[in-house]
């Protein structure tokens, strides 16, 4: 790629810079949040249908609750797909080239309970960052895709091979299956990359990952205000705890190679909840009959997933037979996420990889990092089960299932033309 011809690119980008950050924040402002097993996405994909028809481009909103009868073994079991639609773009090349496949998610996760500094659907535009719940994951990487498509197509450039967009459901909570549907009815591609917030570095793995809930009971709670002995889980609960933390420490020796191999560590194990009791006004002083806690493990592209996952379980049972309280009342394992999600990895000389490392040199005047993700996303699921080539690459931002979210601008820009430049290179070599 010649600098003359990102300069083009870059240019016409910049053209249309107002619509862009205009989109940004009008997705932003709209609540697109998905809870399991429903999702909120259909207002944002009306609006993003509405921007390509604004700019000559067709977009189709398509039906996703044909996977649940699909017998795909990945479809998630537990979630409702009605009214739930993806958005797509096909721009057809001259078919002399490598099709080239631009995904992204338009759900986001809730906004939680922790206090923001400005509403979450504000969309607030300061110093140079539009702010809100799910302008880094992923709205922002959302419009780079989208300025991609307009610019190929308001440019009236021919690419060799096709360039799809799609803006899918269910990708929050491990679900995959708004990917799944895209793939099932539009087939694969030679390439694609995810513009999740990557800060401009391309990311050639993803980890594979899973959640599950251990629960223990104990007592009856109408012995409370008897002379009974009142059982609780919940100091036990700290032991098990200390399972939890002897497992990370076990998972932390693994020694990487690939993507992974400088992290410092490439395979961890964390807590996400726990609890006993809570501390709300309207529950009364009393102790607790039931515990829980909720735990994330993550894994590396080569190992097999199930078969760590079962040995795991196998651990735990043995901690349960050797403890004074919980050999007698059982720790229930409750997967969160079934089936787990596996990661993947693409080779550092694959042609895709070289590309976009080409295309970002350019661009950004410097060659990027190019390393593994630090967390599972749908890449794991298109790369795998449908063997299609698959990178990260995003804009630049913070605060992904926190408050305070935020992403900036330029490089939404930015990640805009390095995407166009690299779908010119693909799918034109």
């Amino acid at each position: 790629m010649k600098n003359v011809e990102v300069q083009k690119i870059r240019s016409l980008v910049s053209r249309m810079q107002t619509d862009l950050k205009r989109l940004l924040q009008e997705l932003v402002r709209t609540n697109s949040v998905a809870t399991p097993p429903e999702g909120n996405e259909t207002t944002a994909q009306r609006i993003l249908l509405a921007f390509f028809r604004a700019h000559g481009v067709r977009a189709e909103l398509y039906p996703t609750e044909f996977i649940k009868h699909s017998g795909n073994a990945v479809v998630k079991k537990d979630r409702v797909y009605r009214k739930r639609p993806n958005l797509c773009v096909r721009l057809s090349g001259n078919g002399r080239g490598k099709t080239l496949l631009l995904n992204g998610h338009m759900d986001t996760v809730p906004a939680g309970k922790a206090n923001w500094s400005r509403s979450p659907w504000s969309g607030a535009y300061v110093n140079g960052n539009v702010h809100g719940l799910g302008s880094f994951d992923m709205k922002g990487g959302i419009v780079a895709n989208a300025a991609a498509i307009c610019v190929l197509k308001e440019a009236g450039i021919t690419t060799g091979g096709d360039v799809i967009f799609e803006s899918v459901i269910d990708e929050e909570w491990g679900g995959g299956g708004g990917s799944l549907a895209a793939r099932l009815r539009d087939g694969g591609a030679d390439a694609c990359v995810i513009p999740e917030g990557t800060q401009l570095e391309i990311y050639r793995a993803t980890r594979g990952g899973f959640v599950v809930d251990l629960h223990a009971q104990a007592g009856d709670p109408s012995n409370y205000f008897s002379t009974s002995e009142v059982l609780s889980p919940a100091i036990p609960l700290g032991r098990l705890l200390g399972w939890v933390d002897g497992l990370a420490r076990d998972r932390a020796r693994i020694r990487p190679t690939g993507a992974y191999a400088k992290f410092a560590n490439a395979a961890p194990v964390q807590v996400l909840a726990v609890q006993a009791n809570a501390f709300d006004r309207d529950v009364p002083l009393s102790v607790p009959s039931e515990a829980a806690l909720r735990l994330y493990i993550q894994f590396l592209p080569e190992e097999d997933v199930d078969a760590v996952i079962g040995d795991i379980e196998k651990s735990l049972r043995r901690f349960e037979s050797d403890d004074p309280f919980f050999s007698k009342h059982p720790i229930a394992w409750h997967p969160f996420i079934q089936p787990a999600l596996h990661g993947h990895e693409l080779a550092e000389d694959h042609p895709w990889t070289q590309c976009m490392v080409g295309a970002a040199s350019v661009v950004l005047g410097r060659v990027p990092v190019v390393t593994g993700a630090p967390y599972p996303c749908d890449a794991g699921l298109i790369h795998r089960e449908f063997g299609i080539p698959t990178l990260l690459f995003g804009p630049c931002g913070a605060g992904a299932h926190n408050p305070n979210e935020y992403v900036t601008v330029q490089s939404v820009l930015d990640t805009a033309t390095i995407l166009t430049a690299a779908a010119l290179e693909w799918t034109n070599g």
